[in-house]
């Protein structure tokens, strides 16, 4: 007969506390990020194409959604943080590149020097956050 499985074993722990680790670390530093860097990069080089302030509802999703492709595709699979952090640098270049690449391809004035930036960061802040819910 099996052993039953320990509580603190359990996959929705698992996940739970993926989650949460992860969390806590990117929206820590992606916080640190946009307050230092939105008036010193994003602002003059793309400032034509932003709003004021930002959509709470949309931020909220982002960050519930893309926390939940870092459990699943970097936290998860990594039985050790140095195989988290690869995964997750891996995902954070892919999910920025989504994004960058489909604006660099489509938007008139998006500029190269933005996009090569939050390449670089999104694979570190991924990374990071990964390394964190591993």
């Amino acid at each position: 007969m099996p052993e039953a499985m320990h509580p603190a074993d359990s996959p929705f722990r698992s996940l739970a506390v993926g989650f949460v680790g992860a969390a806590v670390v990117f929206l820590t530093l992606d916080a640190a990020w946009l307050t230092a860097m939105a008036e010193r990069l994003y602002r003059p080089s793309i400032g034509h194409l932003m709003r004021e302030g930002f959509d709470v509802v949309a931020a909220a999703a982002f960050y519930v959604l893309y926390l939940a492709g870092v459990v699943f595709f970097a936290v998860l699979p990594s039985r050790q943080v140095r195989h988290a952090l690869l995964r997750g640098a891996f995902f954070g270049l892919v999910a920025y590149a989504t994004y960058d690449l489909t604006n660099q391809a489509t938007l008139r004035d998006w500029p190269w020097h933005v996009t090569f930036i939050d390449l670089v960061w999104g694979s570190f802040v991924t990374a990071s956050a990964a390394a964190g819910g591993r």
